[in-house]
């Protein structure tokens, strides 16, 4: 049996779950998402939680018991709480400002980068260099992220460029001067 997958999903007040023809539907305070899952695996909602078993006990049905359960507790975690990363831009006249729906940073190019705002994600930018992404789904979440890291990722000398806020950067030396 999975480790992972044996544990339920607690379903969060003001969820709803409703599992139809291999989808599931999650509806919250946050809005609605849906998931497609394989059909070697069963999702049972009973007594507010949900139950992920798989149907035989072949290699990838076991691969997908705890896949999918993982996948289930993201969505009904994403439509009521919502997930959220922090950026941290590092370097001089580096910095971050939002006009609209688009994101513009200065990352030592000659021009700006101009980065529209995804639909269903909330970018805020906290004293130029401090980037907050929330998000409901946990996928579109960390590929906004990875997008705009993406841009300049840290460099390991100075460490100037685009890192996440607990991400730690290992420094090198660099070249020493010949005497």
């Amino acid at each position: 049996m999975s480790r992972i997958g044996k544990i339920p999903v607690k379903i969060a007040d003001g969820v709803k779950l409703n599992v139809d023809n291999n989808t599931v539907l999650a509806e919250g305070p946050r809005g609605k998402l849906t998931m497609d899952f394989s059909p070697e695996v069963d999702i049972k909602i009973a007594e507010g939680e949900a139950i992920v078993t798989r149907k035989d006990d072949t290699k990838r049905s076991r691969a997908m018991h705890g896949l999918y359960r993982n996948l289930l507790n993201n969505i009904v975690t994403g439509v009521s709480k919502g997930f959220n990363k922090v950026l941290i831009i590092t370097g001089i006249g580096y910095r971050a400002e939002k006009k609209g729906d688009i994101l513009i940073l200065n990352l030592g190019f000659s021009n700006p980068i101009e980065y529209p705002i995804p639909e269903g994600a909330a970018i805020e930018v906290e004293a130029n260099n401090r980037i907050s992404v929330t998000c409901n789904n946990k996928q579109q979440l960390g590929q906004i992220c990875a997008e705009i890291r993406g841009f300049r990722p840290p460099e390991p000398y100075k460490g100037k460029g685009v890192k996440y806020e607990k991400e730690v950067i290992r420094k090198k030396v660099g070249k020493t001067g010949v005497k």
